[in-house]
C-alpha cells in the first residue's frame, strides 16, 4: 500500500491548480487513471493518489474536477524550448496565436495527436496547456504531442520562413483550402490559428505566406460569423492528411 498522503500533501496538490503556483514549481496534475498512465510515459511522476493512498474527502478537495476521477498523478513539466526553432525535418506543425480558451486546447492537443502532429508552438498569450482543464481535456494526448511557448511567435514564424517552411493561415480572405494548389506540399509546412475572438494577430498575419480559407456551405448563404477554433484546426488537419497517409 502506498504510504499515506498527508494534510500538506492535499493543499500542496490543490495549490497547484493555480498557475504561479505551477510556474514556481514545475509541475502540473492530471486526473483520471487512464489519463494519468499514459502520461506517465512521457512525464516524471512526483505524487501518485489512489483510494489507496488518501480518502475520499481527501481526494475531493484535491480535484478539480466535479466529480473526482480517484486518480491524481503530479508530474514534473517539460522545460520550454524558449525562443528556438524545431528541427522537424520535412514535418508539419501548428503554431497557435492566442488561443486562451482552456477547453479549445485541449481539444486541438488531442486532435493534433489523431492526426499526427508532434509540436504545437504558441504564443505567450495562449492559454496554458498545464491549466488542469487543458490536461483532461487531452485525454492523455499532451505525452506525445509537445507544447512549446515563445515569446515572439512572429520571429520564429519568421526564422522557419527563411528555412524555407510554407507557412499556412486560416484567414476570411485566404484562397479556399479545397482548391487547386492552396496547399502546395501537404507534407512540410506551418499552420497558424488565431484567437477565438481577433483571429491571427496583424504581426502574425504579415507571416503567412499561404493564406487559407474553409468554405461554408452552400456558398454565399448566411451563415455564423465564424468556426470554434478547434473545429476549424480539426478540419485544417484533416485536409493536410487527406491523400497523405504515409
Amino acid at each position: 500500500m502506498n504510504q499515506r498522503i498527508t494534510k500538506s500533501q492535499v493543499k500542496w496538490v490543490r495549490q497547484l491548480q493555480q498557475k504561479k503556483c505551477r510556474d514556481a514549481e514545475g509541475l502540473f496534475v492530471a486526473e483520471g487513471e487512464k489519463c494519468v498512465n499514459d502520461l506517465k510515459e512521457a512525464f516524471e511522476l512526483v505524487l501518485l493518489v489512489t483510494p489507496d493512498n488518501a480518502t475520499q474527502k481527501e481526494i475531493e478537495q484535491m480535484s478539480s474536477l466535479r466529480t473526482p476521477q480517484g486518480v491524481i498523478g503530479v508530474f514534473k513539466r517539460r522545460l520550454d524550448m524558449g525562443d528556438g526553432v524545431l528541427d522537424m525535418g520535412d514535418g508539419v506543425l501548428l503554431a497557435l496565436d492566442g488561443v486562451q480558451d482552456p477547453g479549445n486546447l485541449g481539444t486541438i492537443i488531442r486532435t493534433c495527436d489523431w492526426f499526427g502532429i508532434h509540436h504545437i508552438i504558441c504564443s505567450r498569450e495562449t492559454a496554458d496547456c498545464y491549466n488542469p482543464k487543458v490536461v483532461q481535456a487531452t485525454m492523455g494526448a499532451l505525452a506525445r504531442v509537445k507544447v512549446h511557448y515563445v515569446d515572439n511567435l512572429p520571429n520564429v514564424l519568421r526564422e522557419y520562413q527563411e528555412m524555407g517552411y510554407p507557412i499556412y493561415g486560416t484567414l476570411l480572405d485566404g484562397k479556399n483550402m479545397y482548391g487547386p494548389m492552396a496547399i502546395p506540399n501537404k507534407e512540410k509546412g506551418i499552420i497558424v490559428m488565431g484567437n477565438e475572438g481577433n483571429g491571427i494577430s496583424p504581426a502574425v498575419r504579415d507571416m503567412v505566406t499561404h493564406p487559407l480559407l474553409i468554405p461554408s456551405y452552400p456558398a454565399n448563404t448566411p451563415t455564423s460569423e465564424s468556426l470554434n477554433v478547434s473545429i476549424a484546426t480539426a478540419i485544417v488537419l484533416a485536409e493536410f492528411r487527406r491523400n497523405n497517409t504515409p
